[in-house]
């Protein structure tokens, strides 16, 4: 690796962690319901946007990144963010949030699109997997710090500023500033995109090739079992348990807890294992897991169950990423905009859990999400590099 790409790495790693500020919207939005004495179902609307620009904006910004480079969409979505981040300092009106939401949303679908073919860029196809999934990790600490900076500004311990639990928003603008300011500052050299830059029939066409359409399948069920598993863990225990709401919700911190384990781990094993022994791992650890939670009548065996889909689930965007990314390296900006799409599985899932909870119970709910534990099976084959 050269000097200056080592140089890119802290940057590029300072950017995975403005990427978890999107993780934010789920304490925020507990405190906006609060502070403007909303409905559940109209506080949801601020979640529930992410996933939806996800939707809109992938491919477009696959497209983009063909035409100003990738170091530059990614300061572009760090400049959205900022400016998400930006606005709630000045008041907490639903207007406002609604508007700071959606400007996050937008903001993440770009940086998620154009980071991974940034940090690709830099290593080449060394160590990719194995980065990408570090990179997963620093996210997880912004996710993990986020409701804690907002209980602190929540306590009143910073009253003179005004912002009380929004002190958030102004620790993660000053963050997001200095991410913009140190990747806009470090060289990177990109490839100049030869031809005529893809269209959007032409981006969709790439999943006529086998390993893009089942990599993207992939990280469809892994949002999906990803999402599912923090909706359905804690109504598990209520369900079987009879443990309160408040007791159950540790159940979220707990998978949260494991998933964070698995990056760090995974970053490491990644560089040493083979790649495809590693996921076969991962997939059998979710397997058990769903076993687990299907049949499980102890907290003890509920525990294990979701510790295990916690860290077998932590590693598998990285992998399904980097295998399509690495199988089509002359459309990688076009790949990397329909992986991110896949996300939009974190909505898709949790719909039919719903229906199926409603119809037998949370065991329904582990079913629908064994069902994309069983495709990822039939994914192993894919993990060639």
């Amino acid at each position: 690796m050269s000097k200056i790409n080592k140089l890119a790495l802290f940057p590029l790693m300072l950017c995975f962690f403005a990427m978890g500020f999107v993780d934010l919207v789920g304490i925020a939005s507990n405190y906006v319901k609060e502070d403007l004495n909303l409905n559940d179902s109209t506080a949801n609307i601020f979640p529930s946007l992410v996933f939806f620009w996800f939707l809109i904006f992938s491919v477009p910004t696959g497209m983009l990144m063909n035409r100003i480079g990738r170091k530059k969409t990614v300061l572009l979505s760090l400049a959205v963010t900022i400016l998400s981040l930006f606005i709630p300092l000045f008041g907490n009106s639903f207007g406002v949030m609604l508007v700071a939401f959606s400007l996050l949303g937008i903001g993440n679908a770009l940086m998620q699109t154009s980071l991974n073919p940034l940090v690709s860029t830099v290593l080449g196809g060394a160590n990719l997997a194995s980065t990408l999934t570090f990179g997963q990790f620093v996210k997880a600490i912004a996710s993990f710090l986020a409701p804690y900076l907002a209980m602190w500004g929540a306590t009143g311990l910073i009253p003179h500023l005004g912002l009380d639990w929004r002190i958030l928003f102004g620790i993660y603008f000053v963050v997001g500033i200095l991410a913009a300011v140190l990747l806009g500052i470090t060289p990177i050299e990109e490839e100049r995109i030869e031809g005529k830059p893809s269209t959007f029939a032409e981006c969709f066409k790439l999943l006529g090739k086998p390993i893009v359409l089942l990599s993207f399948l992939a990280i469809m069920c892994h949002v999906g079992i990803d999402v599912g598993t923090n909706t359905t863990a804690p109504k598990i225990l209520i369900e079987r348990l009879g443990m309160s709401l408040n007791d159950a919700a540790f159940a979220t911190s707990l998978y949260f807890i494991f998933r964070t384990i698995g990056c760090l781990t995974g970053s490491f094993f990644l560089r040493v294992m083979n790649h495809k022994v590693f996921f076969i791992i991962s997939v059998v650890m979710m397997a058990l897991s769903m076993i687990g939670m299907a049949v499980g009548t102890s907290k003890l065996v509920l525990y294990i169950a979701i510790a295990l889909v916690g860290y077998g689930n932590s590693n598998v965007f990285s992998l399904a990423f980097s295998e399509a990314l690495l199988s089509v390296p002359e459309k990688q900006n076009e790949v990397s905009g329909l992986m991110i799409m896949g996300l939009f599985g974190g909505t898709v899932f949790p719909l039919f859990m719903g229906f199926a909870s409603d119809a037998i119970g949370q065991i329904g709910a582990v079913i629908v999400m064994a069902i994309g534990v069983c495709y990822l099976f039939s994914y192993i084959p894919q993990v060639k590099h």
